[in-house]
């Protein structure tokens, strides 16, 4: 019996390999739009910690202090349901944008597009364009690309250094903290949050880059959900462009039976993810609208029209829609019930932060003594009441009862708060005798500020001795 014929082995590749892009530089109107957005999310960033306000720091998460400030507002958290309501809305500010105009917030706002168009940056000021760039890696090592190496790297580092100085300094006061950095007193947890932070920018704007996006952020695996065929997307346009093939720049594309695509691959060298928009939209464009820029130069170059690659929608491109078409069906049904959606949102998370009760009240009975009864048959209580003032304002406040017939404050009722303050009030409580029943008794405590009519009501219980 033949022994049966042997199988040969097949290597199946489960990942592949990953292949270290060059993006070429380009310049034109959304190329303009993405470094006039660099230059303003990093003075926003990097500005806003160090401005004033009050005499303390105008944007300060503070952690120890347990207060949020945000210029003139103070949040505690008990109102941690605002920051709740303004991270709903602008998640739906996203929904809303993605819907309209794709991946707008990735292609010119996000962290991730925004540190890697300047690490690029400086890798272009030091190794020189795209082809030097992948000369320099292809070479030998030498002492000329072992500096210009290290070069690059340090400066990417001070970058991060900073950023990641800067994220600390949100939760912690950067004057204190320039303080202790700078004498080398730095608590553990600020050092380590500041390398983490640090650490992350270098890692994901210098090394992975295209690969935060196709493989790490997860709105690239949803945002198929929030498009449709009237949502404005980064298209080429197949129909003009089609087939495609070289030229010279005087020959007769129609002659030769081409398109207007010369086939140069310029869509493709620009692209910070490194896809090809001539098949189609991909989950791993961002939106940048880097080959629209560099294919508007080739077809300036070759005398054609330029949007063979542009901003349009998929019923634009089948059913050649003008402008003005394009943007009449941006208010469909969808858009409508996100921007609907959003302003009533809005409306709501403005209207209760504006009308925000400033006093906040919490009753805390004393344990050492449930109640007493004093001359003449008078029952007391003692309560400690917790109040709060979350604005940078003095305020004067009167405490009363009511509940109970003829139930009195018996110690001081009025009370000094000052500007951002939490204190604790002991409060005597007294009731005539013969009111209420034995046991516990419903009673409210009123905290007001007579000028400018806030008042907290908080119920409480008064025990009377059976």
């Amino acid at each position: 019996m033949s022994e049966p014929a042997a199988v040969p082995v097949q290597e199946v590749k489960l990942y592949a390999r990953h292949v270290k892009l060059y993006p070429k530089a380009t310049r034109g109107w959304f190329t303009s739009w993405r470094w006039t957005m660099v230059w303003f999310t990093q003075l926003l960033y990097y500005g806003t910690v160090w401005l004033e306000w009050n005499g303390r720091q105008a944007v300060l998460f503070h952690l120890a202090e347990r207060k949020f400030y945000i210029f003139g507002l103070v949040l505690w958290p008990q109102d941690f349901i605002y920051l709740t309501g303004l991270l709903i809305i602008s998640a739906y500010a996203l929904f809303l944008f993605t819907a309209v105009a794709g991946r707008l917030f990735c292609g010119y706002a996000c962290p991730q597009t925004v540190y890697t168009e300047i690490f690029m940056w400086i890798e272009k000021l030091i190794e020189g364009d795209r082809v030097r760039r992948m000369k320099l890696d292809q070479a030998a090592n030498s002492p000329k690309k072992l500096a210009l190496k290290t070069l690059k790297l340090g400066l990417w580092s001070a970058i991060a250094l900073w950023t990641g100085f800067t994220f600390v300094a949100y939760f912690t006061p950067i004057r204190e903290l320039s303080a202790e950095v700078l004498s080398l007193t730095v608590s553990g947890w600020s050092l380590f949050w500041m390398l983490f932070y640090a650490g992350f920018t270098l890692l994901q704007a210098g090394f992975m880059r295209e690969q935060v996006c196709k493989y790490m952020c997860p709105y690239a695996r949803f945002q198929s959900s929030m498009f449709d065929k009237d949502t404005m997307i980064v298209t080429y346009d197949t129909e003009r462009g089609e087939p495609r093939g070289a030229r010279a720049k005087k020959s007769d594309a129609k002659a030769q039976g081409v398109g207007d695509c010369v086939d140069c691959g310029i869509c493709v060298h620009v692209c910070p993810t490194g896809i090809d928009i001539r098949q189609g939209l991909q989950y791993e464009c961002i939106g940048c609208g880097a080959c629209i820029d560099g294919c508007d130069t080739m077809m300036d170059k070759m005398g054609y029209a330029r949007g063979l690659i542009r901003y349009s929608t998929e019923h634009a491109m089948q059913q050649h829609w003008s402008k003005k078409e394009i943007w009449a069906h941006v208010f469909r049904v969808r858009t409508l019930v996100y921007a609907t959606i959003l302003l009533l949102i809005t409306c709501l998370w403005a209207g209760a932060l504006y009308w925000r009760n400033p006093l906040k009240v919490d009753v805390i009975r004393d344990r050492g003594s449930l109640a007493r009864e004093l001359e003449a048959g008078v029952i007391e209580n003692v309560y400690r009441l917790q109040i709060i003032n979350t604005e940078e304002l003095t305020r004067e406040v009167v405490i009363k009862v009511e509940g109970l017939e003829g139930a009195v404050v018996a110690s001081r009722a009025d009370v000094t708060l000052a500007p951002t303050s939490s204190v604790f009030v002991p409060v005597r409580v007294q009731v005539p005798p013969g009111v209420g029943q034995p046991g516990s008794n419903r009673l409210r405590f009123i905290v007001e500020q007579p000028q400018s009519h806030h008042q907290v009501v908080e119920k409480a219980a008064f025990f009377i001795p059976r």
